[in-house]
């Protein structure tokens, strides 16, 4: 019988490893083992979120540089490969994308190594970098691979539970991951074995090396949960995410937790979660990053109308003198700076003002 044009193209193509060796893989990518990667697949294909492509750079872009497995930015050059992976992205200062819906060529939109279709941008962001899928990879069987299928899934944690932190925001780039990062290292200065986490957000490895440099014992995204990005996950999925990466810094004997959520609180993902009756009994005090204090003010409310345990304002208005003193009068919060996050002082103080736990006194020096 012979064999049709349609049916060679659509065949699994045998990967070389000496033409993976030479690919630039992103840091979406880096949970997948690399000896399971076997074939390209090509066609008449509809990639799915968390799919793993083979690219070419085509025209570079905003994006002139991609986030390598373990953090380095390597510069892109036209006729690079890179191998990252399928995904939508949300982000107000930068771009708007989704999944396209075969393998035509499409955009590089995040430099932790997100494809996918650009909608929309800031007006003070360039034209994204474009790319040419040149196929999915594949395993030996000819399956696409997906990093769904290489997330971590631990066991129910048998540790008790920690302390658990949550940092959200009003919007992208209000000071969230800084908060954050200088919270665990207040923590970690008062002696307790702290954990990371970013539950939502694209894939790139900038937030969660902070946190590691600030002194958290292990930091987690939802790229461990096997998410390129969680936009347009359903409430099912982001609380699966959240449950994975507790259960994984539990079994780490954590202390305390500190998780980042990304965005702002009209974020769909972003309310969706913190509404969600599990998260909100999951975690023991929230502190707000805000810009001004307009925004801590409409944050707070919000916050507060939902049950959350807000405790703390904090984020980019803590940099004005001004800015905070007219945040604190009007939310009756304390704005706490990186000098107070930073300090050791700051376990003693989240302990006391959440009055169901007992301050660890013994471990602040």
């Amino acid at each position: 019988m012979k064999t049709n044009h349609l049916e060679m193209l659509t065949r699994p193509i045998a990967l070389k490893p000496e033409r993976l060796a030479m690919a630039k893989f992103a840091y979406t990518t880096r949970r997948v083992e690399r000896s399971a990667i076997k074939t390209l697949l090509t066609g008449e294909r509809q990639p799915h979120s968390g799919d793993l492509l083979l690219a070419r750079v085509e025209k570079l872009g905003h994006h002139q540089r991609i986030e390598l497995e373990h953090g380095r930015r390597a510069p892109l050059f036209s006729g690079d490969e890179v191998v990252v992976c399928y995904g939508n992205r949300y982000a107000p200062d930068q771009f708007e994308s989704e999944v396209p819906a075969d393998l035509s060529a499409c955009h590089l939109v995040a430099a932790g190594g997100i494809a996918s279709i650009c909608l929309s941008r800031h007006s003070g962001t360039g034209t994204p970098t474009r790319i040419q899928p040149l196929g999915l990879l594949g395993d030996a069987n000819g399956m696409p691979i997906n990093i769904a299928d290489w997330g971590i899934d631990p066991p129910e944690a048998k540790h008790s539970q920690p302390l658990v932190l949550a940092v959200v925001g009003t919007a992208m780039n209000a000071g969230k991951t800084t908060t954050a990062a200088h919270l665990i290292k207040g923590l970690s200065r008062a002696g307790m074995k702290v954990g990371g986490a970013k539950l939502t957000g694209t894939g790139a490895g900038g937030d969660r090396w902070l946190m590691s440099d600030s002194g958290a014992i292990d930091v987690v995204d939802f790229t461990d949960a096997g998410f390129a990005s969680t936009y347009r996950a359903s409430l099912a999925q982001l609380e699966c995410i959240q449950s994975r990466l507790m259960s994984h810094l539990r079994n780490q004997g954590v202390e305390a937790i500190v998780m980042e959520i990304a965005d702002g609180l009209f974020q769909r993902e972003t309310a969706m979660l913190l509404e969600s009756p599990p998260f909100k009994s999951s975690v023991n005090a929230v502190i707000f990053a805000a810009g001004d204090a307009m925004g801590a003010c409409s944050g707070a409310e919000w916050l507060r109308q939902r049950g959350l345990p807000l405790l703390a304002l904090s984020g980019c208005l803590s940099a004005s003198p001004l800015a905070s003193r007219e945040a604190e009068a009007v939310t009756g919060l304390p704005v706490l700076g990186l000098d107070a996050l930073s300090s050791p002082d700051i376990a003693v103080q989240l302990f006391e003002r959440h009055g169901e736990l007992t301050a660890p006194t013994s471990k602040v020096g």
